[in-house]
């Protein structure tokens, strides 16, 4: 069993597609099926159902699933730090972040880290707090910038800031303008909701539980900066960091108080994988320009 064989296979699980795995490894479409065929004459299984319209895992795939993640993990990472022990002056940095912490935090931090570290390339994933925590634990992430409450499983945790949240209504709507508002006025008020996996959505959920009503839902399943488009159209109120409801035009920030909401953002990783000196130099650059 190859390593480029396990590479390839991994490609064909994220894809279900042929033709798109494919590309997303630089070969054609026949090399890719003659090799994914060549791996399951090996292992004695077969590893995907195949039919016209769509791509399938079997059973004997999924099991093979994690192992896979695993083994070429290890390649990388061994591969890594080989190649920092031979003074390559180069570095790779995959960083993963919520949509809203990474267009409202991360450019500025960015910026100044590549003045200081030209060399190093960044890559950054966006994804839900959940799938982000779940892929550090899978070794295809270094860093992730998340929330405290995240479940993070065996990765390790630095909290950096907190963060206020506040209601974003429009600017025409009663509470505009005011300086806070108790979240039990919100009680009648129809919700805006993040989708699945989005720590904004547990948080609108427990929270209100907690003054002793269940929100309104109007829309659900949206990211951030939908959900504040919505806002602005009139269609709902939704809970936010201060910080993204104040750079949508059209939309008010009200501080939510009785009780003050709040999240705590900070810097996660995986202690039990190799984490190179690229990846250790953004970290402390995190924490310089966060605290």
């Amino acid at each position: 069993m190859e390593l480029r064989q396990l590479r390839y296979f991994l490609a064909l699980a994220n894809h279900l597609h042929f033709g798109r795995a494919a590309r997303s490894l630089h070969i054609s479409q026949p090399s890719l099926s003659q090799q994914i065929k060549a791996l399951e004459d090996k292992l004695g299984v077969k590893l995907f159902e195949r039919s016209r319209r769509r791509v399938t895992l079997t059973s004997d795939g999924e099991a093979l699933l994690p192992y896979a993640r695993e083994l070429v993990a290890l390649a990388d990472d061994a591969q890594k730090e080989l190649a920092e022990r031979g003074g390559l002056h180069i570095g790779r940095v995959r960083l993963g972040t919520t949509p809203t912490l990474g267009g409202h935090l991360l450019p500025g931090v960015v910026r100044s880290f590549f003045e200081t570290h030209p060399g190093v390339e960044l890559t950054i994933v966006e994804d839900g707090s959940d799938q982000l925590a779940r892929s550090l634990t899978e070794g295809r992430l270094d860093l992730a910038l998340l929330i405290d409450d995240v479940h993070l499983g065996d990765n390790a945790f630095e909290s950096l800031l907190d963060e206020p949240i506040a209601v974003a209504v429009p600017v025409s709507h009663p509470f505009a303008g005011r300086a806070t508002v108790r979240l039990e006025e919100l009680r009648g008020e129809p919700f805006i909701l993040c989708r699945e996996g989005y720590h904004l959505r547990s948080l609108t959920l427990e929270a209100c539980g907690l003054v002793g009503f269940t929100p309104r839902v109007s829309v659900s399943g949206t990211d951030v900066d939908t959900a504040l488009r919505f806002v602005r159209a009139g269609l709902g109120v939704t809970l936010v960091p201060e910080i993204a409801a104040r750079s949508v035009a059209g939309v008010s920030a009200v501080p939510v108080v009785e009780p003050r909401l709040y999240r705590t953002i900070g810097i996660a990783w995986n202690p039990h994988r190799y984490f190179s000196r690229a990846a250790a130099a953004f970290r402390r650059h995190l924490r310089e320009a966060l605290r």
